[in-house]
């Protein structure tokens, strides 16, 4: 049995989608989440500069005493996670487009994929893409502008629905029967895509696969925690009510990141 906290960063407040999984699978460990929101979003920088954010992120988790880290963003971990394990002696759990089980699903074999150009354009993107998508279609997208409007809290808004009409309405047109959210971010707008999106196209996130892989992960290394009132520390360096927005009804501490 393990107290010390799981620590979860991201570009932003994205990855709320995957602590929100990991808290319903493991609701008594600890948790330290850090939004990196003044840097988002990651998928438009350079991989030097998403590894320098990647590093700095994991410092400030491990200087308060997290027994693994999950990388929540997909643009981080296809850039740096390999790096981060090398050089960390702690577990770290990465976030990658969940395409497998589209591919398990997908009867057109043909596959869409929204996600950060970061994402898109990275070696463990396309090494993944070519193991388990074999004979499969994949259309990528690049969701270019989504992750700002998240990060403004303008989830459900006329702008927002036009930029995914434009991103997705051409993988309809090329026959998907599954869409990839390869990004964090994306879940929230599940709503606002179901509403563009025929009914037989299938939404695949990756926010339950990563809570089990965390589940698994701290069992293998005697990590998980005792039954207890487990706490949950929030920090970003943006503006704080949007992060709220996003918690609005979990009983979480949130405070503000200087850096």
């Amino acid at each position: 049995m393990n107290i010390q906290p799981i620590g979860i960063f991201d570009s932003g407040v994205g990855g709320t989608s995957i602590w929100k999984e990991i808290n319903r699978v493991l609701p008594d460990e600890h948790t330290i989440y850090l939004a990196d929101s003044k840097n988002a979003p990651y998928g438009e920088k350079s991989a030097e500069e998403i590894l320098a954010l990647s590093e700095k992120n994991t410092q400030f988790l491990i200087a308060r005493g997290c027994k693994l880290i999950v990388v929540a963003c997909n643009t981080a971990t296809t850039n740096a996670i390999a790096y981060l394990r090398a050089k960390y002696p702690i577990p770290f759990i990465g976030i990658e487009p969940a395409i497998k089980p589209a591919a398990l699903q997908t009867v057109s074999k043909k596959i869409g994929i929204l996600a950060t150009q970061g994402t898109l354009s990275s070696a463990l993107f396309h090494q993944t893409s070519k193991v388990v998508a074999n004979g499969i279609e994949l259309i990528e997208q690049n969701g270019e502008g989504l992750v700002p409007l998240i990060e403004q809290g303008r989830v459900d808004n006329p702008e927002t629905k036009e930029l995914l009409e434009r991103y997705l309405n051409p993988m309809v047109a090329q026959g998907v029967d599954c869409i990839v959210l390869g990004c964090t971010h994306y879940p929230y707008l599940i709503p606002v895509i179901k509403s563009i999106l025929p009914a037989h196209i299938h939404i695949i996130d990756s926010g339950e696969a990563v809570a089990r892989q965390t589940k698994n992960i701290l069992e293998s290394h005697l990590l998980l925690a005792p039954k207890n009132k487990a706490t949950h520390q929030f920090y970003s360096n943006a503006k704080l009510s949007i992060l709220k927005e996003f918690l609005t009804g979990y009983e979480v501490e949130i405070a503000a990141l200087d850096f």
